[in-house]
């Protein structure tokens, strides 16, 4: 069975990002300072701008920072 995708998300997929966005070597660079930046109630675009939206495009690097961010958080499921 395909997975149906929200039609908005499709469309964001096909035409890119908005605003500028960073790599995956670059991404997994900064991720764990972002994190730590989100945790702390930072503004982490404001320092890493482009992550966000490498995120909205990236499922791979998305899952990473979903993990860490639950990981170091606590709220990871174990």
């Amino acid at each position: 069975m395909t997975e149906r995708r929200d039609p908005h998300d499709q469309l964001a997929h096909v035409l890119g990002p908005s605003a500028p966005e960073v790599g995956c070597d670059a991404c997994f660079e900064q991720l764990d300072r972002y994190v730590e930046l989100e945790l702390a109630g930072i503004d982490a675009d404001a320092s890493f701008p482009g992550l966000r939206a490498h995120f909205a495009g990236c499922p791979a690097c998305r899952e990473e920072h979903d993990s860490l961010l639950a990981l170091i958080s606590g709220d990871a499921p174990f």
